[in-house]
């Protein structure tokens, strides 16, 4: 049975405008995705065993699993593409891509800004279609709904309220939004874009 795990590793911290004590805050939300994903999953296997597949407890927790999961899993990706001090300059395969669907790196960014003050509460993910080579941002809520299936995530924000609420007032996401694309660990952007353009799978982190 898989078992999944916060990778500590990749905690980010010193960050310009997002500070330790948040993400420390946030950490424990992941934390607690990850647990809630592992029971589930055992719950879920039990159930088989005991022939309860068909039981509408069962179909409940299913549906839980897939709320549970995607938050840990865009978390993964979030947390990962987090670092102070990498230059966007590394990103050359990524800004590439992007400019050739937004016409500039800059106008992706300004979409990918817009795409983050999409009113709700989700995260902004750039996506990467493997079929087609399109990119795209799209906004996702709840975790589990709005996610593209088959394509390839290459940068994940979070803009809940959770992700900011200790730095920012609930009116000033788009500061954190700033404070956020300041910190993108643009190497981990790259390496997943890379992935993609090889047609390998692209890493969470």
């Amino acid at each position: 049975m898989t078992i999944y795990s916060a990778r500590a590793e990749f905690k980010p911290k010193g960050l310009v405008g997002i500070s330790d004590k948040q993400i420390d805050e946030h950490w424990k939300l992941y934390e607690g995705y990850v647990t809630q994903s592992n029971n589930l999953i055992k719950q879920l296997a039990d159930m088989r065993e005991a022939g309860q597949g068909k039981d509408p407890m069962f179909a409940d927790r299913r549906r839980r699993l897939a709320f549970e999961m995607c938050g840990m899993l865009v978390h993964d990706y979030y947390f990962a593409n987090l670092k102070a001090g990498v230059a966007d300059g590394v990103a050359k395969e990524f800004k590439k891509l992007v400019s050739g669907k937004f016409g500039s790196f800059e106008n992706w960014l300004a979409d990918y800004k817009a795409c983050g003050a999409t009113r709700g509460v989700g995260h902004a993910i750039c996506y990467h279609d493997p079929i087609t080579g399109d990119v795209n941002n799209h906004f996702i809520e709840m975790h589990s709904e709005g996610h593209m299936p088959g394509f390839q995530v290459l940068l994940s924000m979070d803009v809940w309220e959770h992700a900011f609420l200790l730095d920012y007032l609930p009116t000033e996401r788009a500061k954190y939004i700033e404070a956020f694309l300041a910190n993108v660990n643009w190497e981990v952007v790259e390496s997943r874009t890379q992935a993609c353009l090889e047609r390998r799978a692209s890493p969470r982190f």
